[in-house]
């Protein structure tokens, strides 16, 4: 998606939002790890309907914008918690061994088009 067409989202969600806006491609920015600070990101624009004047107010900051997520991940989740030693509970019991069945079927048959 072009990032204009991302940056509208923030038009349509409530509460505090955050515009973060990679300096790379979608694969490049997933791809390489934050470590390598090959890529830069722009945040702290000031939020409103012209994607443009967003990106003029925004600052330029040096790395990955994984950093940056990860620090709000932080900031805002709760406490940790132990992942399940198994599958389901008392309520839902497990349907099946991961993956599943579903993985191996084309998006018309799971959708049941």
């Amino acid at each position: 998606m072009p990032w204009k067409g991302a940056y509208r989202s923030t038009q349509l969600v409530g509460g505090d939002t955050q515009f973060v806006l990679g300096a790379s491609g979608h694969i490049a920015g997933v791809i390489n790890p934050a470590s390598k600070n090959k890529r830069s990101y722009w945040t702290g624009g000031t939020l409103g309907d012209d994607p443009q004047a967003w990106l003029e107010s925004a600052k330029s900051q040096p790395g990955s914008w994984w950093t940056h997520w990860n620090n709000w991940l932080q900031a805002h989740a709760g406490k940790q918690v132990a992942a399940p030693k198994k599958p389901g509970n008392a309520k839902f019991k497990p349907i099946e061994p991961a993956p599943g069945r579903y993985v191996a079927k084309h998006p018309p048959e799971v959708m049941g088009a």
